[in-house]
């Protein structure tokens, strides 16, 4: 099991990175960032579905907080997308969906 949640843990990190860096990718929302915001919404979850299996408590609070800020990165990073699509500016939300995902990761590693 502790194998499968380091693979996990891994695989949410490069979503983080893709989340990141999809702003540099064309300086506007990028289907890079929309998917990484997709696979680590995803990972997530099933990180707090392994450490929910565990033996040790999990912190609802702090995952409920995270889950609502990642909600948020999906929805930026998503119309970011569609914005940049349509010809549109998307470059600001692309910004707040790589913002919000740092401030997602000082949740997890602060709280």
């Amino acid at each position: 099991m502790e194998a499968l949640r380091l693979v996990l843990y891994v695989l949410h990190m490069v979503a983080m990175l893709a989340i990141v860096v999809g702003p540099l990718v064309a300086g506007r929302g990028h289907l890079v960032q929309v998917w990484g915001a997709r696979i680590q919404l995803f990972i997530g979850l099933g990180l707090t579905g392994i450490a929910e299996a565990g033996d040790d408590p999990v912190n609802h609070a702090k995952i409920g907080t995270k889950l609502v800020i990642m909600i948020a990165v999906l929805a930026c990073a998503e119309i970011g997308n569609a914005k940049g699509k349509r010809g549109e500016n998307g470059t600001t939300l692309a910004w707040v969906a790589a913002g919000l995902a740092v401030v997602n990761a000082l949740v997890a590693f602060l709280w």
